[in-house]
């Protein structure tokens, strides 16, 4: 960077205009009648600083040396040797502790002759710059920046005539850094500063000014550099031929804007620039069709974070022409340049610093970059470079920092890499290396730092070899070998790295017990996870200073839960512990994250765990926990993520857990909850997943989690006892991308308005982001068990692009909704064990996304739709049990499903895979489906006749007993009928009976 050279260059110009000053004031001193010197300062201006102080905030006492006669021995001011006037004020913040607040008085204007004035770096808590600055006719250097100043900036500073430097660079650098605190609406007043050779405006918001800042740049003839970045300028001057002014300008900044344009030509024009700064300010291609010969003192140019294309070469190729080359410093990093690495990178003979990384650039390691011997920092990360790394790469002997990860390179990592002398910075992580790395390669490395060979899981070729007395050359702060073979014991050489603050050495084959030197480094992170670490950990533990991650998950651990003090992210999942969780657990007060899944834990959930004010993730998930879930949630102000799924909690949901405004992910699936879902849920309104399947809960789905809960992305509601309908309101979330309800006792049809959720009919970024799930660089992986493809699967990292709907095993019934065929990304659809009924909806082609289907154990009937073999994603079909007739698709993937169980049971499917084909199957087809016909039709005459029936009874009944409930008449009448027909009925049976005693005599006496 030449930004250095500009500074000096300025203070060396300004030094020279002090002394010449000082020179004219010690010439008028001896031409004076008393010639004598002042001792002291000036009453009036030990009064004035002295009323400035008084309104200041000095939190850590910083102005105590403000006392006694002389200000100018005082701490910050100076003062003139001969007159005694004070003439600089320098109060710059030296850290946040000793940051300076409160008013700037009025009195600092009977300093006439102060030309330096730095109040940088305080704190004046958004009170705007005062006006009475620019009453300084003598100020040369004013610097007012991350200050955390507000307000409208004063165009009185205009007045200042003499002033060289001026940086007014906003926000607050130790808390809020990127916020614009300070505006200007009009720059018109720059062309007041004829002298200004300096200027910062960083992070003041000029979007007012956007049309005019290269109009007000232009009135300082003498500017050499020019800061604006992000200031929210969208304005980039594009005309062929301005009138540039900037006849001198050696630095332009104009990083993180909003510009949304191509490079303007006038820029290549400016003989005199060395560093230029564009990265993140929205510039995109082409590139313009100039001579960039005239940049040959270009030092630094910046465009990463940007949208150029393969223009990007082009430019390399333009700026490479330069015989005489003085660029030490390129930065195309984050773009989208694409292609092979230009042999011309390798004319750059003074190049420095070379950033490509976050492109695509493919093809080897290119050879061009053996020519740059000056080279310090080489980033490629992030591309697509392929290869070894060559072995010439130990010339490039003033290399500091060497960053190849992220790429496909391959082969064995070269000896050679040891000749490296000065680096102190190197990162392998993330290819495909095989072979060793042993002591050599570190022999003669010993100003290294930072060390990372941290793989992909899926490649384990690279093995370290070092001997176990080993001592290391270099003394590092970061180690990060993760999915490499290490050793079975731990590493003793580690005990000579005296620095290390971050240890990670994650899957690297240590089976071993953990040192107890470890615990007695000073480490910020210490990851150690998926080894086989075995034995038991101290049991109380308090670092110093605060560790931020503490990790020794997935290994074989065991003995009671520690309680470790100081640590912010603690990981103990998937070991061995037993016994309950400790009583006081809520002493872990700097506790944000707290893992202890997948273990043998038991017991109730404590209740001190309340106390962990500043906890955002709790996982007690798969251990064998019981009793209640803690009733106090209302102290948790940060919690995102609670996960106590997998256990044997019992009862409801506690009402307190949903007054956590933050709750993200709520996993209580697999216990024993019972219940109807608490309307206390509906207050989760931010939750994005929300899993209570597989409990005990009974009732209807409540409407309200379509109507409340519109951040939901993730419901899984299967295994319970839930009845009733599917909610339409569900249509309403439109981030939901799993919808699990299978193994309930819903009823009704299939909404047709599923066909409209958003997150799974267009491709989007599903979810909402919720600070990426991360703290630090490490982000917390979501968990959640879903059936795909059959089989009981679960997700992790890739969870939020797994779309699925499975409605399985209900009592579910009616057509397939046609409009259910939008859903285009749709992933994976269950709809078996239920009683579907009609055909499949033909334009099921349409779900080009769909991996799984399964409608299995329906009465779907009709032939496979055609279209549905030109979904080419299908990799597991099942339409078994059902009633499908007509010809099995053969083209696409329907070739590839050669099982025949998946069409069995449907009588009136034939072709491969199935035996029958149509030639021995039609007739019997044809015979069936007369069959079919008949056996409809006969049941259709049976359902009419059970039908008459049902309906005849109630309404016999009701015309006759109805009318005689409605009319009093008609009722007494029928009862005087029923009296006299009885009557007459007794008087009937009486006689008959009478005549038959008498005859059945008669035949008696004659026989």
């Amino acid at each position: 960077m030449a930004s250095w050279k500009t500074t000096l260059l300025l203070l060396t110009l300004f030094l020279l205009s002090l002394f010449l000053e000082r020179l004219l004031a010690e010439a008028t001193i001896i031409n004076s009648i008393d010639g004598g010197m002042n001792k002291g300062c000036i009453e009036v201006e030990r009064k004035a600083l002295l009323e400035f102080k008084n309104g200041l905030k000095d939190p850590s006492g910083r102005l105590s040396s403000w006392v006694g006669a002389d200000c100018c021995k005082w701490k910050g001011v100076d003062c003139n040797n001969q007159t005694g006037h004070v003439v600089k004020v320098d109060l710059k913040s030296g850290g946040d502790f000793s940051r300076l607040g409160g008013e700037i008085s009025d009195s600092l204007l009977d300093l006439k002759h102060l030309n330096y004035l730095d109040l940088s770096f305080n704190d004046f808590q958004g009170i705007p710059i005062p006006n009475f600055l620019g009453s300084f006719e003598r100020l040369r250097y004013l610097d007012l920046s991350y200050a955390a100043f507000g307000g409208m900036i004063p165009p009185h500073l205009g007045n200042l005539s003499q002033l060289c430097y001026l940086n007014l660079s906003g926000g607050d650098y130790y808390y809020n850094f990127s916020a614009p605190l300070m505006r200007v609406h009009n720059l018109n007043w720059l062309s007041g500063l004829s002298s200004l050779k300096y200027l910062d405006m960083g992070h003041v918001n000029l979007s007012k000014a956007t049309t005019n800042w290269m109009q007000a740049a232009n009135m300082l003839p003498f500017l050499l550099e020019l800061h604006l970045s992000n200031c929210e300028l969208s304005h980039f001057p594009q005309y062929s031929n301005p009138f540039v002014n900037l006849t001198s300008i050696l630095v332009i900044d104009l990083s993180y804007n909003n510009f949304n344009t191509t490079l303007p030509g006038w820029l290549f024009n400016i003989s005199t620039l060395m560093d230029l700064y564009l990265n993140g300010a929205t510039i995109k291609g082409p590139i313009p069709h100039v001579n960039l010969l005239s940049l040959h003192n270009l030092v630094t140019l910046d465009l990463s974070y940007n949208h150029i294309g393969s223009e990007g070469i082009e430019l390399v190729n333009g700026l490479s022409a330069c015989a005489n080359s003085s660029l030490e410093e390129l930065n195309l990093g984050d773009n989208q340049v694409s292609g092979q690495l230009p042999d011309s990178l390798g004319l750059f003979k003074n190049l420095k610093s070379l950033h490509l990384s976050y492109n695509s650039f493919v093809g080897p390691f290119p050879n061009s970059i053996q020519h740059l011997t000056n080279l310090e920092s080489l980033y490629l990360s992030k591309n697509s470079i392929s290869g070894p790394i060559p072995t010439w790469i130990g010339n490039l002997l003033r290399m500091k920092r060497l960053d190849l990860s992220f790429n496909l390179m391959n082969g064995t990592i070269p000896e050679s890499i040891g000749q490296l002398r000065e680096l102190t910075e190197l990162f392998l992580g993330w290819n495909s290396w095989e072979g060793v790395i042993s002591e050599i390669h570190f022999s003669n490395l010993t100003k290294l730092e930072y060390f990372s060979s941290h793989l992909s899981p899926k490649n384990q070729s690279l093995r370290f070899h070092v001997r176990p007395e080993w001592i290391p050359p270099f003394s590092l702060w970061n180690i990060d070998i993760s999915n490499c073979y290490v050793s079975p014991k731990f590493p003793n050489w580690l005990r000579t790295q005296k620095r290390l603050d971050t240890i990670v050495l994650k899957n690297v084959g240590i089976s071993d017990t953990i040192p107890e030197w470890l615990w007695k480094l000073d480490f910020f992170w210490l990851d150690l996870s998926r080894n086989q670490l075995y034995g038991k950990l101290p049991n109380s533990l308090s670092f110093s200073p605060e560790a931020f991650v503490v990790d020794l998950s997935f290994n074989r651990l065991v003995g009671r839960l520690p309680l470790w003090f100081n640590v912010t992210w603690l990981f103990l999942g998937n070991n061995l512990f037993s016994g309950p969780i400790p009583l006081n657990i809520g002493e872990l007060s700097s506790l944000e994250v707290l893992d202890v899944s997948g273990n043998l834990l038991n017991g109730s959930i404590p209740l001190s765990i309340s106390k962990l004010k500043d906890l955002g993730v709790i996982d007690l998930s798969n251990n064998h926990l019981s009793g209640k879930i803690p009733m106090n949630w209302n102290n948790f102000h940060q919690l995102w993520t609670i996960d106590l799924s997998k256990n044997k909690l019992s009862s409801g949901i506690p009402s307190s857990m949903c007054s956590i405004s933050s709750l993200s992910l709520l996993k209580l699936g697999d216990n024993n909850l019972s219940g109807e879902l608490s309307p206390s849920i509906q207050n989760c309104t931010r939750l994005y997943s929300l899993d209570l399947g597989n409990n005990r809960f009974s009732g209807e789905i409540p409407k309200w989690i379509g109507e409340r809960m519109s951040s939901l992305g993730q419901l899984r509601l299967r295994g319970n006892m839930l009845t009733g309908d599917i909610p339409e309101q569900l249509c309403r979330l439109s981030y939901l991308h799993i919808l699990d309800l299978a193994l309930n006792n819903l009823s009704g049809s299939i909404p047709q308005c599923l066909g409209n959720l958003t997150a799974l009919s267009s491709v989007t970024l599903l979810g909402i982001e919720f600070d990426d799930m991360t703290r630090g660089h490490v982000s917390y992986s979501e968990r959640m068990e879903l059936v795909v493809k059959g089989q009981d699967m679960e997700f992790d990292s890739i969870l939020r692009i797994v779309n699925l709907i499975d409605l399985s095993s209900n009592n579910i019934w009616g057509e397939i909704p046609k409009e259910i065929t939008n859903l285009s990304t749709l992933g994976t659809l269950n709809l078996s064990r239920n009683q579907l009924t009609g055909k499949i909806p033909e334009k099921i082609g349409a779900m080009q996304g769909l991996e799984t289907l399964d409608l299995s154990c329906n009465c779907l009937s009709g032939p496979i739709p055609p279209s549905m073999s030109s979904i080419t994603s299908l990799n597991h079909l099942n339409l078994s049990h059902n009633r499908l007739s007509g010809p099995i698709p053969t083209t696409n993937q329907f070739s590839t499903f050669n099982d025949p169980s998946i069409y069995e049971a449907n009588l009136g499917l034939y072709g491969p895979p199935l035996s029958t084909n149509c030639s021995t199957n039609c007739s019997t087809l044809n015979d069936q489906d007369h069959k079919d016909e008949e056996e409809d039709e006969d049941e259709w005459d049976m359902s009419w006749f059970f039908i008459s029936m049902g309906l005849g009874f109630p309404v016999g009944f009701w015309a006759v007993c109805g009318s005689l409930v409605l009319k009093k008449s008609w009722r007494q009448a029928y009862f005087r009928f029923i009296d006299e027909t009885r009557d007459r009925l007794y008087v009937f049976t009486a006689v008959n009976v009478a005549r038959l005693k008498r005859k059945m005599e008669a035949n008696g006496v004659h026989g």
